[in-house]
C-alpha cells in the first residue's frame, strides 16, 4: 500500500494540496510526447504534482520514466494514462508494482481501472468534459475529478463546454474535489478557475514550452509563434482533439467537409501522427496537439519558473480582489 504520508507536508491547505500532499494546487498535465519524467520531477520539485504522460509510452519506457521520475524527486508525482489506448492493463500493473502514488485517467471508463488503483492505496483522478460524466465519476470512486473545458489541446469533450461553464457545473454535481482545466497558463486564469468553485488547476500547453517537455524543439517554436485562431477542435467523428493548423489539419478540415466517415478520417489520421509532429518535429504532416492558450504563449520557460510565476500571480491577484470596494 501506497502512503503518502511519507512524503513532505503541503505547506498551502486546500483540497487538493492535501489529497496530494503537494505545496501548490497546480497540476502538470500529463501530454502525450511531452510529459516524460523530466517534466514532471521538475514540476514534482517545484511544489506542483508533474505527471507522466504514459499515453504515448510502452511498458518497459513508462517504467523507466517512473524509476528515472523517483530518483529525480522525493516529492508526490503521477501517471496519466488515456484510457482508449490499447495495453493499459500493462501499464496499471507496472504503476502499481512501482507504487506511482497518483494516476490521472481520461478518455475512458474511470470504472474499469478505479477499484484495483485504489486498492493499491492510489489516489485516482479521471478527467471529464461534462458536469454528467463528472458525477459518474465520482460514483466509480474516484478522489476527484478535472474538469476540461473545450479550450484543452489534445482530445476533448464533444460538447464543446467552454471552462467558464464547465467548472461550476462540475462543481455543483460532485463533492469531490473539483480541479480546472483548459485555457489555464496564468495566476489570473487560476483565480478565475477559483472563484468558479475549483481548488486546483491542471495546465498542460504552458508546460509544453519548457526545456524540460520532451517535444521538438520545432513544435515548441511553432506554439510561441502561434496566434488567436490557430487551433482548432477537429475529427469529432473519431475522438475529438484540437491541433494547431497545419496541412496535416487541412487535410481534415477538407475530408469532414467532404462528409469523411470514420473509417475515412482514421485512414487519414494512420499511425504515429502525433510523434510525427510534436516529437520528430515534422510540422506540416504531423498531428500537432495543444490549446488555445497556444496563443499566449511567448517564451520557453524552466517550469519551476512557470509554477513560481503562476503561483506569485494567483496570490496577487486573490489579494487584489479582496481588496476591491463595490
Amino acid at each position: 500500500m501506497i502512503e503518502l504520508q511519507k512524503y513532505p507536508i503541503f505547506t498551502y491547505m486546500n483540497p487538493v494540496t492535501q489529497l496530494f500532499h503537494i505545496q501548490y494546487p497546480i497540476i502538470q498535465a500529463g501530454m502525450i510526447w511531452a510529459s516524460g519524467w523530466r517534466l514532471a520531477s521538475a514540476v514534482s520539485n517545484a511544489g506542483g504534482l508533474g505527471l507522466i504522460g504514459a499515453g504515448s509510452m510502452y511498458p518497459d519506457v513508462l517504467q523507466e520514466h517512473i524509476v528515472k521520475c523517483k530518483q529525480a524527486t522525493s516529492k508526490p508525482f503521477g501517471v496519466n494514462i488515456p484510457l482508449l489506448y490499447p495495453g493499459v492493463d500493462r501499464l496499471i500493473d507496472i504503476i502499481i508494482r512501482e507504487e506511482v502514488p497518483v494516476v490521472f485517467t481520461s478518455a475512458g471508463n474511470p470504472k474499469t481501472w478505479t477499484p484495483a488503483l485504489k486498492a493499491a492505496g492510489i489516489k485516482v483522478v479521471h478527467v471529464v468534459s461534462s458536469a454528467s460524466f463528472a458525477k459518474k465519476s465520482e460514483a466509480a470512486g474516484v478522489d476527484a475529478v478535472v474538469a476540461e473545458g473545450f479550450e484543452a489541446g489534445g482530445h476533448n469533450g464533444r460538447e464543446e463546454t467552454t471552462t467558464l461553464v464547465l467548472i461550476p457545473a462540475v462543481c455543483e454535481q460532485v463533492n469531490i474535489p473539483v480541479i480546472a482545466a483548459g485555457g489555464i497558463a496564468s495566476g489570473k486564469s487560476m483565480a478565475a478557475a477559483f472563484a468558479l468553485g475549483a481548488t486546483g488547476v491542471q495546465i498542460g500547453s504552458r508546460f509544453v514550452a519548457t526545456p524540460e517537455a520532451s517535444s521538438h524543439p520545432l513544435f515548441k517554436q511553432a506554439i510561441l509563434d502561434a496566434g488567436e485562431g490557430d487551433t482548432a477542435l477537429t475529427m469529432k467523428k473519431l475522438t475529438p482533439v484540437r491541433l494547431l493548423k497545419n496541412h496535416f489539419y487541412e487535410a481534415v478540415k477538407a475530408a469532414e467537409d467532404n462528409g469523411a466517415d470514420k473509417e475515412t478520417l482514421a485512414t487519414l489520421l494512420g499511425r504515429a501522427r502525433a510523434k510525427t509532429g510534436m516529437f520528430e518535429g515534422h510540422l506540416a504532416e504531423g498531428e500537432l496537439e495543444i490549446g488555445q492558450v497556444s496563443a499566449l504563449i511567448n517564451a520557453i520557460q524552466p517550469a519551476a519558473e512557470i509554477v513560481a510565476e503562476i503561483w506569485a500571480e494567483f496570490e496577487f491577484t486573490r489579494k487584489m480582489l479582496s481588496a476591491l470596494k463595490f
